[in-house]
């Protein structure tokens, strides 16, 4: 396969555009506020608290959202949650102002923060079920596989510098106006998706009610053995391996490397994850998928026990890097396989389902590993965290053997034949 064929449309390159300013915004601000809340309490329980207050909104909405943008037109939903983000980035960037401090308690700006974060995961119950849709919308099936790469790619990108430069520019410019930095992001992705017209609706069923809708979605992943089986072996690894949420105080109190030793442990897992997507894009991992997977995963929980227990810089760069790259290779082969397993009318639910099990894990595994340094000690969190991720692996691989040989290969074929 032609691996720049998501390329040729000119659509798919202003999505990946957007998409590129969005997850650079949203990327970039986590870590702003990772490191403003640290700064004001010194407590690894406050990261958890952030992790908690987007999560909790992000689960109990997800079902709805996926309802909601199966039944409506998938660009102008994207709009109105680009939109919802700019509001809260700015909000934020109020919050932010030093001269605050003064005439708020330390505790009011604290909550307000936490307040602004919860209104986030609101409109992330939204975001990626919405953006999952559109892609289906702009590219024909035949490369639904390449385009769901190039996403994946241009979503770790940004990952990549969204954190790097939140570390460089709290250094250079303070987190008031890095604040105002990722605010302007947020605009520049709402004009390039404007760019973009407004696309059908694929759902046969419009105005079906809500509770058949959510039961449709939901037997459609507990009865597919392949996305079933992606969702929660990567739920459950993200969730314990959720190293990062302690990178403040790794950076601050273990390593003693400040605020741009932060920003590059913070954006090495992204680099290593961009790399190794771009890779697959010149070689396909649909070939041998389950295995293929197990073995990425549990990689990555080798990478957190090693960088839980190195006290060197370099070495804990090297170990989130390397956690990336197969957190990467786990990431693409999911999303392939929620591409090729998803039918068009379904697309929204079953994504919904997708950031209950796996997007809202990274924030529900920033609340287990707040709490669990503070129960166990931090080094000791990530290392638990490590093991449980190994223990995961080997539970899925024996009692599933269905998934542990799971090959995408006959899907491929059969949406090139659509085409």
């Amino acid at each position: 396969m032609d691996p720049y064929a998501a390329l040729r449309f000119r659509e798919f390159n202003i999505f990946l555009v957007a998409r590129f300013a969005m997850v650079f915004a949203w990327s970039m601000q986590f870590i702003v506020i990772e490191w403003q809340v640290y700064s004001m309490t010194k407590d690894p329980w406050s990261l958890g608290i952030i992790g908690l207050m987007e999560v909790i909104p992000a689960v109990s909405m997800a079902l709805f959202a996926g309802h909601i943008v199966d039944q409506k037109e998938k660009r102008n939903l994207l709009i109105k949650c680009i939109l919802g983000f700019s509001v809260i980035s700015f909000g934020l960037f109020l919050l932010s102002e030093p001269s605050l401090s003064s005439e708020f308690s330390k505790t009011t700006v604290l909550y307000a923060i936490y307040f602004l974060v919860f209104l986030g995961g609101l409109v992330r119950a939204f975001l990626g079920p919405t953006i999952f849709s559109l892609i289906a919308l702009i590219v024909p099936k035949k490369i639904y596989p390449n385009a769901a790469t190039w996403s994946s790619t241009t979503w770790q990108m940004a990952s990549v510098l969204g954190p790097a430069l939140a570390g460089f520019s709290i250094s250079w410019i303070g987190v008031h106006w890095s604040m105002c930095l990722i605010f302007t992001f947020s605009i520049m992705a709402l004009v390039a998706i404007l760019q973009i017209g407004r696309k059908p609706i694929m759902n046969p069923k419009i105005g079906e009610p809500v509770i058949d809708s959510l039961r449709e979605g939901l037997r459609f992943v507990f009865n597919s053995k392949a996305v079933f089986g992606a969702l929660t072996l990567d739920m459950i690894a993200v969730l314990f391996g959720g190293a990062v949420a302690l990178l403040p105080v790794f950076a601050q109190d273990i390593l003693q490397v400040g605020s741009e030793g932060f920003g590059v442990l913070r954006a090495a897992p992204a680099v290593g994850a961009a790399i190794t997507m771009v890779g697959s894009t010149r070689f396909p991992v649909h070939k041998f998928a389950g295995k293929k997977l197990l073995w990425a995963v549990f990689g990555f929980g080798i990478s957190i026990i090693v960088f839980g227990l190195s006290t060197s810089f370099w070495l804990s760069v090297f170990a989130l890097f390397m956690s990336g790259a197969l957190d990467g290779i786990s990431m693409v082969i999911r999303q392939t396989i929620l591409q090729l397993k998803t039918p068009d009318h379904m697309r929204g639910r079953v994504a919904s389902v997708n950031s209950m099990f796996v997007g809202s894990s990274n924030e529900l595994g920033a609340f287990e590993s707040g709490a669990t340094a503070k129960l166990m000690g931090t080094v000791t969190a990530v290392v638990f965290g490590g093991i449980m991720t190994l223990l995961t692996v080997g539970f899925t691989a024996l009692i599933s053997p269905t998934f542990r040989n799971l090959d995408l290969t006959k899907d491929v074929a059969e949406h090139e034949g659509d085409s």
